[in-house]
């Protein structure tokens, strides 16, 4: 590189020290977003970032412009992801593929629990994350029909099973090995096992996250899943009703104890607007669970409307979230977009460094 180069480079560097991820906290250059700086007259910045939310990657490159502009500097931003591996995760074993493995938990049933992973996963799919769906909720599983994927798995010769692929998303629930309207009576080990056949049987492949739809409370399929494989993190399910954040309180306390992070609360059926007149009513309450997460010194990962919209969606299993312009489909994104922020600030505070792969 030339010495004018140098120091254009040392100018543009300079710049961008002032732009900071609002999920880390750091500015982008010491981050190491900055790749490559191409061309003479007109400049081409090559970054790569660990989130793949699109609101983020466009207030970045505003930001990045107005910096530039402001020294004299007239370039292009061209941003391309790499989402980070969890540095706990295994390399070996059960799910060597899957970087990023979130459970979505609550600690009450009723919640909306199920609808919350389904349309979390089927957002993340949206920002071109690979992604996997995992519904170990076997006393109530309901992912088949959230997703709208009724087919059961195939199975190898080799006793692999190869998860349906519905919206883009590889799925798998206990739902497709259980004869219909049938009870599951299961003690603790065969809760366990079927963890481990879930993680370890399922032929996941490569993924960026892999969502797990939890059953409610805190009991011994929790316990299992934390023990076995390591979670990047937690999202936590739950109503306006103080009852309900009372419960779930003990949800965050179960994950605390199993040294797992809790990358924040979302506040299911937060608010009712009627289709006809436009009034707002809160139904069951507003701003518990925001409150909670200020008190409990979590993230608060937004709210959900009780829509007819996501209703509809969940019996046809076309997760709202693919629309992306009704009210649902918004909360949805942005709840995606701050649970993408969270889980790579996660594997930024777990590890010595931020591994984005070259």
């Amino acid at each position: 590189m030339t010495s004018n180069g140098s120091e254009s480079r040392a100018k543009i560097e300079n710049a961008l020290t002032k732009i900071q991820d609002p999920y880390f906290g750091q500015d982008i250059i010491s981050l190491g977003y900055l790749r490559d700086v191409e061309g003479d007259m007109e400049k081409i910045l090559k970054l790569v970032v660990p989130n793949p939310a699109p609101t983020l990657h466009e207030e970045l490159k505003a930001q990045i412009g107005a910096a530039l502009e402001a020294v004299g500097i007239q370039a292009k931003t061209e941003l391309s992801v790499e989402i980070p591996r969890n540095p706990a995760a295994q390399t070996e074993g059960l799910i060597p593929g899957v970087k990023n493995a979130i459970a979505v938990a609550s600690g009450k049933g009723g919640v909306g629990k199920s609808t919350v992973a389904a349309n979390l996963a089927t957002a993340l799919h949206g920002f071109g994350a690979r992604v996997g769906l995992m519904d170990a909720d076997v006393y109530g599983p309901s992912i088949p029909i959230l997703m709208g994927a009724l087919e059961s798995p195939q199975v190898t010769p080799e006793k692999r099973i190869i998860p349906p692929e519905m919206h883009g998303i590889k799925l798998i629930s206990m739902g497709y090995f259980l004869p219909k309207d049938e009870a599951v009576i299961w003690r603790g080990p065969m809760l366990h096992k079927m963890i481990q056949d879930f993680l370890g049987i399922v032929d996941w492949g490569d993924l960026d996250y892999l969502v797990i739809d939890l059953p409610p409370g805190t009991g011994d399929i929790q316990l299992s899943l934390c023990q076995t494989i390591p979670l990047t993190g937690a999202v936590i399910v739950s109503t306006p009703q103080d009852l309900a954040l009372q419960v779930a309180s003990k949800a965050i306390a179960m994950f605390r104890k199993l040294n797992t992070p809790v990358l924040g609360i979302v506040e299911n059926m937060s608010y009712y607007v009627c289709d006809h007149c436009g009034q707002r009513d809160d139904i069951f309450g507003h701003g518990g669970a925001e409150n909670a997460s200020e008190k409990l010194g979590y993230p608060y990962l937004g709210g959900i409307p009780l829509n007819t919209s996501i209703r509809k969606r969940s019996d046809q299993g076309v997760p709202v979230a693919l629309e992306r312009t009704s009210p649902g489909a918004d909360a949805f994104i942005k709840i995606a977009e701050e649970v993408a922020g969270h889980v790579a600030s996660a594997n930024y505070q777990q590890g010595p460094s931020l591994t984005i792969e070259d």
